[in-house]
């Protein structure tokens, strides 16, 4: 298991931060412990008596504890599986992971274990009868009222992320930083374009293929690795994947090209374990699968079933945000050279093209009857024209000539039409375009 995947497993797991507060618990019971031997005899006489508590009201104290922080645990827990329900059936599967990963959830059962630990432990090592007790009991009520603290937040987390606007800007968010992290400048060198000739040299040697292992969801490429590798063993590679692709085993991953035949030393096939292939897809590397959670609970929204077209608006205003916002940063690198500027590794990108059909086609399909989705698509497709140009407004310009086209205007009310033909000939005005719909 590479590292990416091991932190992208730690990321969204229940039991690793609730495993390290555990630990943490022992420490600290260790600590109030050899304290309460060892130091608090030395200075009993320093430290007023409504500190010191008796063997038998400390295990009262503690078996009450034990019980409350269990009970907290328990209603916890419970929240987290009617969350997780909720968003299943109501807003789409693939927003499960926002919640799993979030972490405030995920240091709030921390808390609690280290709380449950701490005093289950402490119960079980209370002193001989007769010996007063200061350093454990008193953490043990202050880590109480810090635990009761954490529950009141973890209420007010999960009400509000069952607020589905509140989740629709937090996965807006996170597809914000993932889009600025995907196109800031990198310590590797990336281009549009490569010299052809360098290009050509390479394939007149025989490619040879690198087959997938395993089948899965492409979830993440590290590029810096597999250029450190192509220059190591001398060879161009060339990916047959994008981020998201799903994976079939025996398929070829990648091919390559040797200037000499690789010896029997070399294992060429351990540039596989420079991509992460998992069972579901992740927003790690992947922006297309960050607006697909928004699309998904886009068309849930507008389904009959629960008929909330406002949801499916924010939806897409918050994709017309994001697809603003990569149109500004967008740039198709498709080449990957090391340090010394040699090409070593070629992947396709995906063009802006892709991303807006990727975000609005779905929605463009089930809403094509309700003038309200389909009046905001083209609005949020007329931000985008009016703050960006060139190719960006071209294909902006033809996905929104797509969706009029697609439109039922036969069975409008003339104010409908009047409303949405208003909404098309501002597009078409700012892109220099003809209507491809008549007036009313």
């Amino acid at each position: 298991m590479n590292t990416m995947q091991l932190w992208m497993k730690m990321r969204d797991s229940f039991w690793f931060l609730p495993t390290i507060y555990s630990l943490f618990a022992l420490m600290a019971v260790t600590l109030a412990n050899s304290l309460d031997n060892w130091l608090v005899p030395k200075i009993t006489g320093d430290i007023p008596a409504l500190f010191l508590v008796e063997k038998s009201t400390a295990q009262s104290l503690y078996g009450a504890l034990v019980t409350s922080m269990l009970t907290m645990t328990t209603i916890t827990f419970s929240t987290i599986m009617v969350v997780l329900t909720t968003y299943s059936t109501q807003f789409s599967p693939r927003t499960l992971q926002d919640f799993m990963k979030s972490r405030v959830t995920q240091h709030v059962l921390g808390v609690f274990s280290f709380g449950f630990v701490f005093t289950l432990i402490n119960l079980l090592l209370l002193g001989k009868s007769g010996q007063k007790d200061f350093t454990g009991p008193f953490l043990t009520v202050l880590i109480a009222i810090i635990c009761l603290g954490f529950f009141i937040l973890f209420i007010h987390h999960s009400s509000r992320f069952l607020q589905v606007n509140n989740l629709i800007g937090k996965i807006r968010t996170d597809a914000s930083v993932l889009i600025h992290n995907t196109f800031q400048e990198k310590n590797y060198t990336e281009a549009v374009e490569w010299n052809e000739e360098e290009i050509a040299q390479w394939k007149q040697y025989t490619p040879y293929a690198v087959k997938a292992k395993q089948s899965g969801y492409l979830q993440g490429v590290k590029i810096k690795g597999l250029l450190t590798f192509a220059k190591k063993h001398d060879l161009l590679l060339a990916a047959v994947f994008q981020s998201g692709d799903y994976i079939q085993k025996g398929a070829p991953i990648f091919y390559y090209w040797k200037r000499e035949e690789a010896s029997e030393e070399e294992n060429i096939e351990a540039c596989t374990g420079y991509i992460l292939i998992g069972n579901e897809r992740t927003d790690v590397q992947d922006i297309e699968f960050s607006i697909q959670k928004l699309v998904e609970i886009a068309v849930r929204a507008i389904s009959p079933g629960i008929n909330d077209p406002h949801t499916a608006v924010n939806c897409i205003n918050r994709i017309g945000s994001l697809m603003s916002e990569l149109a500004g940063v967008h740039q198709p690198f498709r080449y990957y050279a090391d340090e010394d500027d040699n090409l070593r590794f070629m992947m396709e990108p995906k063009k802006f093209r892709d991303y807006l059909y990727k975000s609005f086609y779905q929605i463009r399909l089930y809403g094509k009857q309700d003038l309200t989705v389909m009046d905001a698509m083209l609005e949020a497709l007329y931000k985008i024209a009016i703050v960006h140009h060139g190719h960006i407004k071209e294909e902006t310009w033809n996905f929104a000539e797509y969706i009029m086209e697609s439109t039922d205007i036969e069975e409008m009310h003339r104010l409908d039409y009047e409303r949405f033909y208003d909404t098309c000939k501002k597009m078409a005005d700012e892109c220099g375009k003809e209507l491809p719909i008549g007036n009313a």
